[in-house]
């Protein structure tokens, strides 16, 4: 049987590998539509600095052109998943700047 401790372990390695796959979805949204992750992640988190998960994620996206599409709202919905309402609204301010083009 599980201890409280090993549960607590699963449970934090689960919800990091989660946050990994939020922020992949997020930076690869962002190649899709010719955006620089980075710059938009310091837009909603100007006092974190680099962050080490989203260079890593980097590692991982795919050309514009390989990418499938990512809806606007899967990735609305995904950051509100994780509660990074900050990073919602920049994006969301992404998305309304496209359609005024």
């Amino acid at each position: 049987m599980m201890d409280h401790k090993m549960l607590e372990d699963k449970i934090i390695e689960n919800y990091r590998q989660e946050e990994n796959m939020m922020i992949l979805v997020f930076a690869q949204w962002c190649i899709n539509n010719e955006l620089d992750p980075e710059a938009i992640y310091l837009r909603a988190h100007p006092d974190q600095g680099s962050n080490p998960a989203l260079r890593e994620a980097l590692e991982l996206t795919v050309p514009k052109a390989e990418a499938g599409a990512i809806a606007d709202e899967t990735l609305l919905g995904v950051l509100s998943l994780f509660g990074n309402d900050d990073l919602a609204f920049i994006v969301n301010e992404e998305m309304n700047k496209r359609q005024i083009q």
